[in-house]
């Protein structure tokens, strides 16, 4: 296939980068929530709404994400979706009550989902079959640092500035992207094949996304495999100060091992590219999840409050398989739609958004007040991942080429 100008060495990085700011948005105020809280004079539920509105706002505008870069392009569509976020953050450093940050945390949302989802779309505008999955797996792994990292950066700055200093670190995180897409992201979707922008033919084709049974399990399975995990990062505030009986500057007992879980899950993907069909690797991953969430809810009944490590070593085997699945599933949906990347990957991101909004609005704040309903959650989200992917697989779908690829395309699915 002919490929645009791009460092391979430096694409993996930039776009695990990208795809980080999205994350770091949420968890680097985890640490922050008691001090915000009361300076606004706000409740633990009204903080909880902090996530929430983000999490609207992200889901709403990951529609747009990805069809925009079908029309404008990838690189120019990542650059303004930064200069929103860069903006935003500093909006919400200035904010002199709950309400003002609330609005900022929105404008933030509506921005921060442009690095993962456009990305998405540049891996496959650039790459086929195992090497696609080998460029996934590699940012999969530099993603999965800014859950582990974030906390902790935020709760350094606590311990130098107030929460202000977070939002000035997430402005200053945006600014250093924005220069380094200028920099070293070339367009890799050309213009020749931008397609329409328009309400009508947009509508058509979410339409046909959306009428896809498979992409719909496909995507069902994503969502519901990273929200076992999701449900236990947006209660981690009551899991770790609560549950855990830690202190704000303890989130890494909780993040370090789910990063480790997940980096070397993500590094195993890749490593299995090309040598182990994707669904066996898949099953594998969703095994761990479940097997990882059953065990937490068991010590969860069995201790009388969770402790560290015991309590990590389930976290880290979940986050181990939900890493050896999102590569595949994810490049699977793609594949379904070659000729409408940039949608397809905005549809598969929302309706993961929209899940992990509940997740964090309304099922979070229902059951962090226990840590074995937390953990029975978990299991649930994970069981009903496996439950869709096996309905996702049942019949093989021959997906087409696209002519950009000629006769060597390898979808993901037939590796």
């Amino acid at each position: 296939m002919s490929q645009p100008a791009v460092s391979m060495r430096r694409l993996a990085p930039l776009l695990g980068f990208l795809s980080m700011f999205g994350a770091f948005s949420i968890d680097t105020i985890f640490p922050a929530f008691p001090q915000i809280s009361q300076q606004f004079g706000a409740s633990t539920l009204a903080m909880q709404q902090t996530i929430s509105a983000y999490l609207v706002a992200y889901a709403a505008m990951s529609l747009w994400h990805g069809a925009l870069s079908d029309a404008f392009g990838r690189r120019r569509v990542i650059l303004a979706g930064i200069a929103v976020f860069i903006v935003a953050s500093i909006g919400c450093a200035m904010s002199t009550s709950l309400s003002m940050l609330v609005g900022f945390r929105v404008l933030q949302g509506l921005s921060a989902g442009v690095g993962l989802i456009v990305g998405r779309a540049v891996i496959r505008d650039v790459l086929d079959g195992a090497d696609a999955q080998r460029l996934m797996s590699q940012v999969s792994m530099i993603f999965g640092i800014a859950p582990a990292v974030a906390p902790i950066i935020g709760g350094w700055l606590l311990g130098w500035q107030r929460w202000p200093a977070i939002f000035w670190f997430l402005a200053l995180f945006g600014v250093l992207l924005f220069v380094s897409v200028m920099w070293w992201l070339p367009e890799t979707h050309p213009r020749e094949r931008w397609q329409s922008i328009k309400p009508r033919s947009l509508g058509r084709t979410y339409v046909t996304i959306l009428g896809n049974a498979q992409f719909r399990r496909l995507s069902l399975a994503a969502a519901f495999n990273f929200g076992a995990l999701f449900l236990l990062i947006s209660s981690a505030p009551a899991l770790v100060l609560t549950h855990f009986r830690l202190g704000p500057q303890q989130f890494g007992w909780f993040f370090i091992p789910m990063i480790v879980g997940m980096m070397s899950g993500a590094f195993l993907s890749g490593r299995f590219a090309g040598r182990m069909h994707g669904r066996r690797q898949v099953g594998i991953g969703f095994g761990l999840n479940i097997g990882g969430a059953a065990m937490l809810l068991g010590y969860a009944l069995w201790a009388d409050h969770l402790q560290v490590p015991q309590g990590m070593l389930p976290v880290m085997m979940m986050s181990f398989g939900i890493a050896l699945v999102t590569p595949i599933v994810t490049l699977m949906c793609l594949d379904l739609f070659p000729h409408q990347r940039g949608a397809a990957s905005s549809v598969q991101a929302f309706m993961g958004l929209a899940m992990n909004a509940i997740i964090a609005g309304v099922i979070s704040p229902a059951l962090s007040g226990s840590d074995y309903l937390l953990a029975a959650g978990a299991l649930v989200m994970a069981a009903l991942g496996w439950v869709t992917w096996w309905l996702a697989v049942r019949k093989v779908v021959q997906v087409p080429a696209p002519p950009e690829h000629g006769e060597n395309y390898e979808p993901l699915d037939e590796l």
